[in-house]
């Protein structure tokens, strides 16, 4: 399929930057909004080159890829040195993004996301590893002219033999920019079936690559539930917005007496049996379809407590306007999980809102548990695993707290 994609060769356009965008990309950060460009030297189609110039010495600045398609209109590559882009410059990228990931794959985990998007310089691309499956999901028509080079480099360097494309909704909808690939399309390779088996941890699971959220699983919160799994042994948990149960599973692994997984999503929930099932005959394992706020008000009028609950809803924020919002639903999550941990029970609270900041999440959910009356303490706070690096500030969006309740 790869080898009957075009051949692609960009455009180059000369750009430079009013003063706070130009500081901006001297900075480090990643994109350039179409209001930052002062002047271009013509119109680019997706995954031109931007070549962009100091306005004061008129050196080069900085080089990206056009993007027509977003208000993000250059997403940057590299910074004051300039460079070549061609396969040598995104093998030494990927190359070097892989061995970021290699104290993890010495651990009995074959699952890991290989390509962090702007984190590990390539923005808009999302690269995921499920055992021999690599998924690559793309966010942006800047790759889509790429990838006939791009590919073949993230199959060698993982060493996976099948390669699945997802593409995100704002793609799907311009299916004559996408070289007849469709969402789901396996590019390389073969699949037994799209729910492939994997591990991270030692402890099973399976991803759908073709139908499943993302790329089929969420790989940012192992460590958290590793920790989990090592805090169960003996305890009861509450699993919330468990989605494909990986907390429940790791939790029941660890030596959970009960556990019980809260999502929406009949599916989803389908899914965690299934995961759980991997793992475990006949484990005490109960699943609730509803809406987590609804449960939770219900389970608290029932007096019902667990040792360890773990709330880690969706993102609540897509856009800067929704934050007010989104603090308002993160401040009753824990006003009910704080009424439903026993005592010495542990609470984690979790959110994967980029734009709401680390520190409004922890003093909105804190205020919100001394309200409640009872005494807690803050035993560990988590960001991203090691798959997942932070280069800039809005890459940061994941943050978790572990709360004891007395």
């Amino acid at each position: 399929m790869l080898e009957n994609l075009p051949d692609f060769k960009p455009k180059r356009l000369a750009v430079k930057l009013k003063p706070a965008g130009e500081k901006a990309v001297k900075q480090g950060h990643p994109w350039v909004f179409d209001e930052s460009i002062r002047k271009q030297s013509g119109e680019g189609k997706a995954g031109d080159l931007a070549i962009i110039f100091d306005q004061r010495k008129n050196k080069f600045l900085a080089v990206g890829l056009w993007d027509p398609f977003s208000p993000i209109r250059i997403k940057i590559l590299q910074v004051h040195q300039s460079a070549t882009i061609d396969a040598v410059w995104f093998e030494n990228k990927i190359k070097a993004a892989h061995e970021k990931r290699l104290p993890l794959l010495r651990t009995d985990t074959n699952s890991y996301r290989f390509i962090y998007g702007e984190n590990d310089g390539l923005p808009g691309l999302i690269a995921d590893v499920y055992a021999d499956v690599l998924v690559v999901k793309i966010y942006s028509h800047i790759w889509m002219p790429y990838i006939k080079i791009i590919f073949p480099i993230l199959l060698e360097k993982c060493g996976c033999k099948t390669l699945v494309l997802r593409l995100s909704r704002k793609l799907q909808n311009t299916p004559h920019l996408l070289f007849g690939l469709s969402d789901g399309a396996i590019v390389k390779g073969a699949l037994a079936s799209e729910e492939v088996p994997f591990k991270e941890h030692g402890i099973k699971f399976t991803a759908n690559v073709i139908h499943g959220h993302k790329t089929g699983f969420f790989l940012d919160h192992r460590h958290n539930r590793k920790r989990i799994g090592d805090l169960s042994k003996g305890k009861t948990v509450l699993d919330v917005f468990a989605y494909a149960g990986g907390f429940s599973v790791h939790a029941l692994v660890g030596g959970a007496t009960a556990v019980t997984s809260l999502d929406i999503s009949r599916q989803a929930l389908d899914i965690a049996e299934k995961n759980v099932s991997l793992n475990i005959n006949n484990a005490n394992h109960h699943t609730i379809k509803g809406d987590a706020f609804e449960i939770l008000r219900k389970m608290v009028k029932e007096n019902r407590v667990f040792d360890i609950v773990i709330i880690d809803p969706p993102s609540f924020a897509k856009k800067q306007e929704e934050v007010e919002k989104a603090l308002l639903k993160y401040a009753e999550l824990a006003e009910l999980g704080a009424q439903l941990v026993a005592a010495n029970g542990i609470l984690l609270m979790a959110s994967c809102s980029s734009r709401v900041a680390k520190e409004e999440f922890f003093q909105t959910i804190e205020e919100k548990f001394t309200e409640t009356g009872r005494f807690f303490r803050l035993e560990a706070s988590n960001t991203h695993d090691i798959d997942h690096p932070v280069n800039f500030p809005e890459g940061a969006y994941l943050k978790s707290g572990y709360y004891s309740f007395f």
